[in-house]
This record gives structure tokens, sequence and C-alpha cells, in this order.
């Protein structure tokens, strides 16, 4: 039986100048990863021309540069990059739950559609007597003969109760499902089912209208945001430059998390979970907590959503939706942060194109598109530039 000392015999070697036997030569030192820095000098450098494009280039290029212009950035451009960013937040939270802890969630859009109804819901409060039936309840409550506001209305006209209901809700209701399905050891293909499950009921329920959430036309008519007209130029570019800051906020944080030790015991749970538990270590917290913070940050990304939009509905929760949030993780490259942006930025950007050009094409498109990826570049867009960078240093 080998020990991991040295014997007598191999002492005895040594002082001869002899090698010691290798069965029982000592094991060598764990070398543990050097953490790095949160960015590159050059990761760095596209952070802060992203910066500047975000909070000085659009804003200037919109608001200064005249229409007639070619360098003028017209409302529409504004609010289809406004979209796509908060489609991005979206991609970069499946990322965390998927690409680094190895959980397909199919059910994140419930997510999306709640932070996008609570910050709703403070929207149709300050519409105020303005609407078509000149009363303080929203409109769709006074049509289906409504006197007062449903108990889930209460905080409703509070900015500052609603910007923590856009975080507390989500997270509670991500808890509560993660808890019980992580506890049970769900996981593959199952768990992808109960949260596409999860996704439909919800938007079964807020589709009735007795549930206080405008039935299947929603929320919409949005006139003011802390009493600011939505309308104005102005407010068009604050929603963008808040939308751009929170995601390159939210990049940084998610860089942070999976470059921490929180995060390569997620990347841990992904490659080998059994492994991870006879280390001592319980997948249920960890599970459990990036599946709320992912919850949370889809959420974030509806509310800012929703006032540039200008609409909110049932059909935020359609399975479907779930799915595109998927496949521009997948399409961008899946457990590398940047990836997901980027494909959500490629899919949205060919989506408000095809729709236009060729409707009839755009559901093709993205299957064949999502298939593709799937079959030729499974580490997405940014694998293979980093592929090919690769080889062509060599």
């Amino acid at each position: 039986m080998s020990t991991p000392f040295p014997t007598i015999k191999d002492s005895l070697l040594a002082e001869q100048g002899a090698q010691p036997s290798a069965q029982a030569s000592a094991p060598q030192a764990v070398v543990l990863p050097v953490k790095g820095p949160l960015l590159t000098r050059t990761g760095w450098s596209a952070f802060i021309v992203a910066l500047i494009v975000v909070c000085a280039v659009a804003p200037i290029l919109n608001l200064w540069v005249p229409e007639g212009s070619p360098l003028h950035m017209s409302t529409y451009a504004v609010a289809l990059l406004g979209k796509i960013m908060c489609y991005a937040i979206a991609a970069l939270a499946m990322d965390l739950i998927w690409g680094y802890t190895g959980i397909l969630s199919l059910g994140h859009g419930v997510f999306f559609a709640l932070g996008g109804y609570t910050m709703g819901m403070y929207l149709m409060r300050q519409i105020g007597a303005d609407g078509n039936y000149k009363s303080n309840l929203p409109d769709f409550m006074v049509f289906l003969d409504w006197k007062t506001l449903p108990w889930h209305w209460t905080f409703s006209d509070s900015f500052a109760a609603t910007l923590l209901l856009i975080v507390a809700v989500p997270a509670l209701v991500a808890f509560v499902f993660g808890y019980f399905a992580f506890r049970s050891r769900i996981k593959g293909v199952y768990f992808s089912i109960i949260t596409q499950a999860m996704t439909f009921a919800a938007m079964l329920l807020f589709f009735r209208n007795e549930t206080g959430f405008g039935g299947n036309n929603g929320f919409t008519d949005f006139k003011r945001i802390l009493d600011i007209p939505i309308a104005t130029p102005s407010m068009r570019m604050t929603l963008f430059v808040m939308t751009g800051l929170t995601l390159l906020g939210f990049f940084l944080f998610a860089k942070w998390l999976v470059g921490s030790k929180f995060g390569r015991v997620l990347q841990a749970i992904r490659d080998a979970e059994t492994r991870v538990m006879f280390s001592g270590y319980s997948p249920l917290g960890y599970k459990l907590t990036i599946w709320v913070i992912s919850a949370v940050m889809c959420a974030v990304a509806g509310a800012l959503y929703v006032p540039q939009v200008g609409i909110i509905n049932p059909g935020e929760m359609s399975p479907a939706n779930s799915i595109e949030i998927a496949i521009w993780a997948a399409v961008g490259g899946r457990a590398s942060l940047i990836g997901p942006i980027v494909g959500a930025f490629i899919v949205n950007g060919a989506k408000s194109w095809l729709t236009v050009a060729y409707p009839e094409f755009w559901l093709y498109f993205l299957g064949a598109l999502f298939i593709g990826v799937t079959l030729f570049l499974p580490n997405g867009v940014v694998g293979l530039v980093k592929k090919l960078r690769k080889g062509s240093e060599q």
C-alpha cells in the first residue's frame, strides 16, 4: 500500500541522486485559480466606450442633431434600441441561470411580465382623471363597473413602493417556486417543463378580468411618470439612458458574481452537481440564490420595458416569449455574459427588419437560426469569434 510520505528507501535513493519511486512520491499541492481583474484593459475600454455612447452620443444625436441630418437618431431608433437593451438584460439573467448553473428555464417571461405589470400599475394610476371615462380609476375598471381599487393596487400610486415591489414580488414568486423545485431535486428537462407550465398558468390567470390586471388588453395609454409626460423626447431619452446604465451595471455585477467563489460553485454545480454534494456543499442554497437574482434582473428589465413600449398584456407571459429569451442566450453564446447581450441585439434587430420586410417568414428564420446555432455553433456567435481569433493568432 502506497503512502503519501517518503519511505526510508526513497530517502536513501535521494541521497544517492536517484529518483524516488513513482508510487511513493509526495502528492503535488493543489493550485487554486487566481482571481483575475473584473475586466481586462480591452474590456474596460469597451465598457467605457459603451458608457459614452449611452450617456453622451445617443442623447446628442437624438436631441441636438437636427432631424434632417443623416446623423440624427430618430425617436423610433431610441425606442427600438431601448427595448432591445431590456431584452439584453433578460438574456443576461438567463445566462446566469442556464449558462453558469446549467438550469434551463422556459418560464423567465413571467418574471419579465411581473416587473412590467408592477410598473404598469403605477403608470395607470398616473393617468388620473385624464382617461376616457374621466375617473380616477383605470378605464378598464370603470368599464367593468368597479367602484374601488382591488387590494393589490393599494401602493400603486407610490413610485417608491413601486420600485420596491418590482424587486420584491418577482423575488418572492421565484423563491417559493424555486425552493420547492430545487428541494425536490427537479432538474433537466423536467425543470424546463414545469417552468413553462408556470408561465402558461400565469398567462391564463392574467387574462381573467376579475384579477384586476386589465384582462387580455392589459395596460396601455400611459401618459406620465413622476408627473412628467412620457411622450416627450427628453423623457424617452432619459428612459433610454437609464436602461443602458442598468444593462451595463448588471453586466459588471454578473462579471463579479461569476468570478467569485459563489460563481465557481455555480459552475461546479453545472458540471458535476453530485461531486459538489460529496465535497460538502449543499446545491440548494446556491441554486435558489442565483434563481432569485436572475428573476429580479428579468423583472427590472420588464419594468424598464413598459414605459418605453407603452403597453403590457398577458402575451408577455406566453411560453414563446420565454423560449425566445433562451434563444438569445444560445445565439450569442452561453457562459460568456457578453454573448447573450450580443444575441439579443442580433435576433431582435433581425426581427424588427424581417417582420416588416418578410413578416410571413420571421418564425421560420427564428427556428432555423436556433437549429443552426445548436448544430454548428454550440458556443454561439461569441464562441465563433473567439475561435477565429485564436486561429488567426496561430
